[in-house]
């Protein structure tokens, strides 16, 4: 196979990834929208800030253009179409989202989004601490727009649970597999599972982070 078609698919499973993690962090931001009884349009923003937050500040400080929703703007399209769509189906059916279901799509977002931040920033050429710290923002940002706009303490800061941590060392998983000449593919997806896994198993075994003393 040659490296065009190479670089072809290379491509096709980058965007692939990051359309999956979008579509997560927006579906914990209409979960969490539709838990404070917002609006469609508030059920809207904050599923766009969720699912865009982290990848358009990792893309400012990359100095990427364009954005990846300014890009792909049928996207945006499809997340209002399933926010509007999900509140009207919530509250024909009473349904009312718990915290403990807005974690799972935010799990698997966030491992899907680490993956593809440090992946971004390592194609630019960024320090390896860069890189990952890229990761980690990709993976978090949007969770804590979502979290704010939604007037709860980001849940990334306060649930003391692993989170940002994890992602922190999904990251250093990824470059140390392309330090030993690992595939891409192997790489990314190393970094989702493990990442990812990792916060499931964190949630499901109610792992703790040292906390402040009463």
């Amino acid at each position: 196979m040659n490296s065009a078609v190479i670089d072809h698919y290379g491509q096709f499973l980058r965007h692939g990834i990051e359309f999956a993690a979008t579509l997560a962090f927006a579906t914990s931001g209409v979960l969490a929208g539709a838990r404070k009884h917002l609006d469609p349009v508030g059920v809207c923003v904050v599923a766009f800030l969720a699912a865009f937050g982290g990848g358009t500040l990792r893309d400012l400080l990359l100095d990427r253009r364009p954005f990846y929703w300014v890009e792909s703007v049928n996207v945006v399209w499809l997340i209002f179409a399933i926010s509007v769509g999900a509140v009207l189906f919530m509250r024909a059916r009473h349904f009312e989202p718990t915290r403990r279901l807005i974690q799972i799509p935010d799990a698997l977002g966030l491992g899907l989004f680490v993956a593809v931040g440090v992946d971004a920033a390592q194609a630019v050429g960024m320090p390896p601490l860069v890189a990952v710290l890229m990761g980690v923002i990709t993976g978090v940002f949007g969770g804590v727009l979502r979290d704010i706009v939604c007037n709860e303490i980001p849940q990334a800061f306060s649930d003391h649970q692993p989170y940002a941590i994890l992602g922190f060392l999904g990251g250093w998983l990824y470059l140390l597999l392309e330090h030993l000449y690992a595939p891409d593919w192997l790489s990314l997806f190393a970094c989702i599972a493990f990442t990812a896994g990792a916060r499931f198993l964190a949630i499901w075994r109610n792992w703790r982070l040292p906390g402040w003393r009463s």
